[in-house]
């Protein structure tokens, strides 16, 4: 089995691997950013600056995942811009919130029912990828980035996080017990997606319940 290294970016170099690498995601393969609107193969936005960066990296040390947490700024979160959220969101503080965002993971290291679950989300993608093989299937790319992503929210004090994700990302989340509730009506931004808030505490409540060898892991990475 392959083995892969995770953390945070560190340097520029490193973050325009990762706007090359969520170009080649969400331009080139999926279509969900137009590849006019990112000259030069670098797919970023305004929230990138006020966003903390995770990769993973393969046996040879080159970026093929990653993902972002936004932090709240005077740019608030693209949550907001693209959703309309229902519920009643008094409890939450946006200082100690963030929005995870811009999962990607290359083409090389992902699966078809991986496709499926994170970018495609239909409720038929989501019933043919159902067996028990993949129930069980533990994605690592998609596993490691969430709990370095753990790790940092802990560090700086969030509490909550907020995600715009496919039905079938929700789904695959929920398994490991990484459970998120959905706060408005499903959009199409991406494709058919729908927004989310976990709070942290109960995500830990639920992997010590079902996934009690995963949260072993996010607390020894806590250390």
């Amino acid at each position: 089995m392959m083995h892969f290294h995770f953390r945070k970016v560190v340097d520029k170099a490193e973050l325009e691997e990762v706007f090359r690498l969520r170009y080649k995601v969400y331009c080139d393969e999926w279509g969900f950013e137009k590849t006019e609107d990112h000259p030069g193969g670098l797919e970023f936005d305004e929230f990138d600056s006020s966003s903390r960066h995770f990769i993973s990296l393969n046996e040879t040390w080159q970026i093929i995942g990653t993902v972002r947490i936004i932090l709240n700024s005077e740019k608030g979160f693209p949550i907001e811009n693209h959703c309309r959220i229902d519920a009643d969101l008094s409890n939450v503080d946006r200082n100690k919130t963030g929005e995870i965002s811009r999962l990607a993971v290359s083409k090389e290291f992902r699966k078809r029912f991986e496709d499926r679950f994170i970018y495609d989300g239909t409720p038929e993608s989501i019933q043919q990828q159902a067996t028990t093989h993949e129930r069980r299937r533990r994605h690592e790319i998609v596993t490691g980035l969430y709990k370095f992503m753990y790790v940092e929210s802990k560090r700086i004090g969030l509490k909550h996080w907020y995600a715009v994700m496919a039905k079938g990302l929700h789904i695959l989340l929920k398994r490991m017990g990484i459970v998120f509730k959905p706060i408005g009506p499903e959009i199409y931004y991406h494709g058919i997606r729908t927004p989310y808030l976990g709070s942290i505490a109960d995500i830990e409540n639920e992997v010590s319940r079902l996934n009690p060898e995963l949260f072993k892991e996010f607390q020894e990475a806590l250390k």
